[in-house]
């Protein structure tokens, strides 16, 4: 009798250890979070974007599919798109809604879902945030906006050109925060004895580009000695022929992210959007464990890299400092 009560007592046993760890990690499908991601930008761009920021949540603690779901809607450049699916989003009752750069532009009209964006310009003009600290509303986020930085980005392309006498500022006037960029890039130019060339034009990231095609001709025309570019939608998703554009018209380029450098720039100075969508998902696990996004600041950058395209540098037949690929935070060779 003692001997069945025993194998009895093993068996239970070995049944609950089994069981246990099943239990845990199981979580009824509808109670599970599902957190929407809006793109602008095609998937093949945006694919370290999207796992920069599944990383972040899987270090807090979410595995997609087993206590969180991912819903990712790709506009594709096509602004109907983006709107359509950021209404479906909206119906399908999503936790929360991640909303990458411009794709903000279509989330920012739904009102009952937080919403966590990234933004290039300035929250405050863009009507996304009351203020940085307390932004109030639905919507917080991260804005790679820094005056500083425009400021710095002049002064390493004067230590990439030392001869550097003028430089064309390609800027989009659909920008929030453009104004005041333009205004920092201006100061260090003028610091610096540079003559700014300044070309604007006014174009959303959505559908053909005939504004920006006429403000290449102007900087063609204007035969500057290199062309800083302001990083921003519209320039992001026309970023590979910007960097053919200036090779073709020999002039060293100044962009504002790593994407840009990869697509043929020879140099960028900013935020990595790559940490700053893994950092999101840090306000991500606030949100969804009850936090209002209107508490929660508007985060700004603290940590900058430069980048440098040799391949770029050799078309072009520049030689750069060595103190300055130095100072590299990456090179491509």
């Amino acid at each position: 009798m003692r001997s069945r009560i025993a194998v009895r007592g093993v068996l239970l046993v070995l049944a609950l250890l089994v069981a246990t760890p099943l239990a845990a990690e199981a979580q009824p499908k509808d109670s599970q979070p599902r957190v929407g991601h809006l793109f602008v930008i095609p998937s093949s761009a945006t694919a370290h974007l999207r796992e920069a920021f599944r990383q972040g949540l899987r270090e807090l603690g979410y595995v997609e599919g087993r206590n969180v779901d991912l819903e990712i809607r790709h506009a594709h450049g096509n602004l109907d798109t983006l709107r359509a699916g950021a209404e479906e989003l909206t119906r399908s009752k999503v936790t929360l809604i991640v909303a990458s750069l411009t794709a903000v532009r279509a989330a920012r009209a739904i009102k009952d879902i937080p919403i966590l964006y990234t933004i290039s310009g300035d929250p405050i003009e863009a009507g996304l945030a009351q203020s940085l600290p307390r932004p109030g509303g639905n919507l917080t986020g991260s804005t790679f906006l820094s005056l500083e930085i425009a400021g710095k980005r002049v002064e390493l392309l004067k230590q990439a050109l030392p001869h550097l006498r003028s430089f064309a500022a390609l800027s989009n006037t659909d920008h929030p925060g453009e104004k005041s960029e333009l205004r920092a890039t201006e100061t260090a130019a003028q610091r610096l004895g540079i003559n700014l060339v300044y070309v604007a034009f006014s174009q959303s990231p959505f559908g053909a580009s005939p504004e920006l095609d006429k403000a290449l001709e102007t900087v063609r025309r204007a035969r500057p000695d290199a062309m800083i570019v302001f990083p921003e939608g519209a320039t992001m998703a026309n970023r590979v022929s910007l960097a053919a554009f200036a090779i073709a018209q020999r002039l060293p380029s100044m962009f504002g992210w790593s994407e840009y450098v990869s697509a043929g720039g020879l140099m960028s100075y900013g935020a990595s959007l790559r940490e700053t969508h893994a950092r999101l998902a840090g306000y991500a696990d606030k949100i969804l464990k009850g936090a209002k996004p209107g508490d929660l600041p508007v985060e700004q950058p603290t940590r900058f890299e430069l980048v440098i395209n040799l391949r770029t540098a050799r078309e072009l037949g520049l030689t750069i400092p060595p103190a300055l690929l130095l100072q590299a935070d990456h090179v491509l060779e």
